[in-house]
């Protein structure tokens, strides 16, 4: 009966009935330890479905749709590979090798989607990955124009022969909490390159954010302002073009210049509502989680969407923590040090992310401007970002102690000719270290032109001034797509940069 009613799927025929489970509940999953773990799938319409695992044996019912739900508790961590048994009248499934442990969800843009392979110092990460009690789940869906139920992918043990194509930043997370609690770990990766962040939220919830209605009004300008039939020919000329020196360029052997983009795929690919969320995240409800890392923002830094963000991540938060029905703890990395040329959209994002951290519950930020490349949008060195996210996670999460975070401005006050800033996460005291000539602190004044300044430490807080202003009425620290990282705490945490204005 099973084999036959696989038979019939493969051919794309509906088969009504036959019993089946999200591509999650798969071989070599891992489930999470110490919660409430949901086991679901679909059957024919009112049949019994018996899942068994780790002593524990329930019944669920297909109700409506065929959909079934039971769900496993108290597991306890184990790197034992076990057997999860599902069975429906005379249908069966085993799903084999199955690990008990922590599972982290790792979503966004090209960051997150970039390959171990491609990472820093590559072939000894790969020399050193025989860690069979890793695993992480790809998925593999496009975006949708409504929630999916069914996801793509399969879980992949870690090796030297697999780990190339893991999430470099998720990998290093996941590596180093695997480590600590020394607990299985399941990884699952959802991100996809050039994509911007209301990509990744319901389109619902975001149109009816009352923070987003200035958002959605600059948006439909936008809209109105683009001319797509202009768009096109401009690029079929272009294309012309390229079509021609890419031509010469393979006949005298020479590297192929590099295609131009069409704009109008590229608008609606930017201008997503929903379609990542619905994809790629949707079928992934509710499986049971411990947290999510997220590392996405450089497509939000043109124009008016930078200005958005801390609402955008905010609203992500709270729509996700809402569908899987509780309040996981987050944490994102803020964008690195890059000559990105928008102007002050690059750190308007990390500001949105910074005000972002400060607003939602349970949430974390791992600063990484030491971490960037002024050439290359995806840095190298993704093994700072995941190890800074998992300090938080330890710390946060897991109750280890020790730094979370870089220090991070709290308030501030104008005291004579000086401005003097108070920090939290200021472990082991504040750290002002060189910063190539520059400080990366600047004063204004009412006028709003900003001068070079200087700092020096009293305790959690900062003391900064100019020669150049008399009056100050507000600074700032690393307001630039390459900023100098000279503040830091005692644990060797940098700070995230800030401003005190709102100009």
């Amino acid at each position: 009966m099973r084999c036959i009613c696989l038979f019939l799927i493969g051919l794309g025929m509906p088969v009504w009935g036959a019993l089946e489970v999200p591509a999650l509940f798969s071989d070599h999953a891992v489930l999470q330890s110490g919660a409430k773990v949901p086991v679901w799938g679909w059957a024919e319409e009112g049949a019994e479905v018996k899942v068994s695992f780790a002593g524990q044996e329930l019944v669920g019912k297909a109700g409506a749709g065929g959909k079934w739900r039971v769900v496993l508790v108290d597991l306890k961590a184990s790197s034992e590979g076990r057997d999860l048994m599902i069975a429906s009248g005379v249908e069966s499934m085993v799903v084999k090798d199955v690990l008990v442990g922590e599972v982290w969800l790792g979503s966004g843009q090209s960051n997150m989607a970039m390959t171990v392979s491609r990472a820093r110092d590559y072939e000894k990460e790969k020399a050193a990955s025989d860690l069979p009690t890793v695993r992480m789940f790809t998925e593999g869906s496009p975006r949708a124009a409504s929630p999916q139920e069914r996801c793509k992918g399969q879980w992949v043990v870690c090796g030297p022969e697999t780990v190339g194509r893991f999430s470099a930043t998720l990998f290093f997370f996941g590596r180093e909490i695997g480590w600590e609690m020394k607990a299985p770990m399941g990884l699952i990766n959802s991100s996809v390159g050039g994509t911007p962040i209301e990509a990744w939220i319901g389109k619902e919830a975001q149109m009816g954010d009352a923070g987003l209605k200035g958002f959605f009004e600059q948006r439909a300008k936008d809209d109105a302002a683009f001319d797509a039939v202009a768009a096109k020919a401009g690029y079929e000329k272009q294309l012309a073009v390229w079509t021609e020196k890419a031509k010469a360029a393979k006949a005298k052997g020479k590297s192929v210049p590099k295609r131009p983009q069409d704009p109008v795929a590229l608008r609606e690919k930017k201008g997503d509502l929903g379609g990542l969320f619905n994809g790629k995240i949707a079928p992934l409800i509710p499986y049971a989680i411990r947290g999510v890392v997220w590392y996405q923002g450089e497509a939000n830094s043109n124009g008016f969407k930078a200005g958005f963000y801390d609402e955008h991540l905010m609203l992500l938060a709270s729509e996700w923590r809402r569908l899987w029905g509780y309040e996981f703890p987050m944490a994102w990395a803020q964008l690195p040090n890059y000559e990105a040329n928008r102007e002050d959209g690059w750190m308007r994002v990390r500001e949105g992310m910074f005000k972002a951290v400060k607003a939602v519950p349970g949430a974390g930020m791992a600063v990484t401007l030491d971490a960037g490349e002024a050439k290359d949008i995806h840095p190298k060195d993704k093994q700072t970002v995941g190890h800074r996210l998992a300090r938080w996670a330890l710390a946060k999460v897991y109750g280890k102690g020790g730094a979370s975070s870089g220090p991070l401005m709290m308030k501030h006050e104008v005291r004579g000719a000086e401005v003097v800033v108070a920090f939290e996460h200021v472990d082991g005291g504040l750290v002002l270290k060189e910063g190539g000539g520059a400080s990366g602190f600047e004063v204004a004044g009412a006028d709003k032109v900003w001068h070079a300044a200087k700092a020096r430490v009293e305790g959690e807080r900062l003391v900064i001034s100019s020669d150049a202003v008399k009056e100050p009425v507000a600074v700032r620290y690393a307001w630039a797509e390459m900023a100098a990282v000279t503040l830091w705490n005692g644990e060797d945490l940098p700070a995230s940069p800030f401003r005190t204005d709102d100009w």
